[in-house]
């Protein structure tokens, strides 16, 4: 077996030989960054302006097979993957690391470029190291047909990993939906308060009305929708770990005659117009484009005929759910039953459900805002996360919230709350202005 030094040696060699092309790859990457090697040493590539530019990220190798991944296939994919894993490391800015994804995805290296590289492998030590055995399987199993088994079986790999977990980057308040940033100098334990503010009174909520929330969460809506508004609150979840700590927070604040939850699908709840309110944060893009329709039908079955319906969800900036980067990335990691479409197009199913569009209001910019504090709430907690998942796992999570923010700060990713009733039946006391939105 050779030693580390030989390896370490021969890496530091194979590198050399690759500096070159590195250089031509990145020269017009517009960033600054280093590639640090197993021993220890770095070299500065991109577009650094001067040598006296530091740059704000590092990628760190641990294994030689990544920077042929890099050269050879440039794959995001397989780079996130070797991130998760530990072959790649990401130190300092992850947001500024991320603008690699788009540019290496973008590059397309001439032909005679390509036969370089082609030739330089060819000549390439062996045994340098292979990617390593996956010692966990990271990859959720694929939804097909958003049943309610591959649903539940979702919504369990993302949402059931640990509460403690989520509480050390969601706050207090255990809201994993967009924020409402009403002044920038906010918390985000005040925004998320605001949010949850701006639907009740969106929806102007009534004491004594029967409000359902679909997708409950850990249960901080209903919970403030009682507490402050005085509803008769009921949510859903398919989480077991949500509605276990739900419960708790009920029992905790008291409101078990106002507040129930139960772990159920939307499709099995029954009755007709039970509910006066109706919200779904965060919820719908677990349903499938397909099921659109029937999702909508059944919060229209259960809505009372002047009542009001708050659909608050992410969009995408393209039409339907195909197979680029970004959806196999969520599929594959984060969401496997999350699909997105256009702002218009989920209006357009909620029409084809007879529904009347009242209000939209896009929050993409909160979402950014969110989104970046989750992440430096995380890096912050990196340590007494590893208590509760694993090494993997945190890098999987850091690095969807990273990316995410960037999407919505480019705009291919929105979020939108609409307001809806059904059609052909005023809602009770809508009024004639947003006055009660803001006040």
């Amino acid at each position: 077996m050779p030693s580390v030094r030989s390896v370490a040696q021969r890496t530091r060699g194979e590198i050399d030989r690759w500096k070159p092309m590195f250089g031509k790859l990145l020269a017009s990457f517009d960033g600054a960054m280093a590639l640090q090697l197993p021993d220890g040493s770095s070299s500065n590539f991109g577009n650094t302006g001067s040598s006296a530019v530091e740059p704000k990220f590092a990628l760190c190798l641990r294994d030689p097979q990544v920077l042929r991944s890099l050269l050879l296939g440039r794959n995001p994919l397989r780079f996130a993957d070797a991130y998760f894993r530990g072959a790649l490391d990401v130190d300092g800015d992850i947001f500024a690391a991320l603008k690699l994804k788009d540019y290496l995805h973008s590059l397309r290296l001439t032909l005679p470029d390509r036969l370089r590289v082609a030739l330089r492998l060819l000549g390439t030590a062996s045994g340098l190291g292979a990617d390593r055995a996956p010692s966990e399987r990271l990859e959720a199993n694929a939804v097909r047909s958003h049943s309610r088994h591959e649903n539940r079986d979702a919504i369990a790999f993302h949402y059931d990993l640990s509460n403690d977990f989520y509480a050390l980057w969601l706050g207090q308040s255990m809201v994993y939906s967009c924020a409402y940033f009403e002044r920038p100098d906010m918390t985000l334990e005040q925004a998320q308060c605001a949010k949850l503010d701006h639907i009740c009174r969106k929806l102007q909520l009534q004491p004594g009305e029967q409000f359902l929330d679909i997708g409950c969460g850990w249960g901080a809506l209903i919970v403030h929708a009682a507490r402050y508004y005085g509803v008769r609150a009921h949510g859903i979840t398919l989480s077991e770990r949500q509605f276990e700590l739900a419960r708790a927070r009920i029992a905790a604040q008291g409101l078990g005659s106002l507040v129930t939850v139960e772990l159920q699908d939307y499709r099995d709840l029954p009755g007709v117009a039970r509910f006066d309110k109706i919200a779904s944060v965060g919820m719908f893009e677990h349903v499938g484009l397909k099921n659109l329709p029937q999702y909508f039908d059944a919060v229209h079955r259960l809505l009372r005929p002047q009542g009001l319906f708050l659909n608050h969800g992410i969009t995408h900036d393209e039409e339907g759910w195909g197979d680029d980067l970004p959806s196999l990335f969520i599929n594959r990691y984060v969401f496997p039953d999350g699909e997105l479409d256009t702002v218009s197009n989920i209006q357009r199913a909620m029409e084809r459900s007879q529904f009347e569009i009242l209000d939209l209001e896009g929050l993409r910019p909160h979402y950014a805002l969110t989104l970046r504090e989750w992440v430096r709430r995380l890096d912050q907690q990196h340590a007494a996360a590893l208590r509760h998942v694993n090494e993997s796992t945190y890098r999987i999570w850091r690095l969807y919230m990273a990316a995410s923010a960037l999407e919505f700060e480019s705009g291919e990713l929105g979020v939108y709350q609409i307001l809806a009733s059904p059609r052909g039946s005023a809602a009770q006391g809508l009024t004639m202005n947003r006055r009660h939105m803001y006040q």
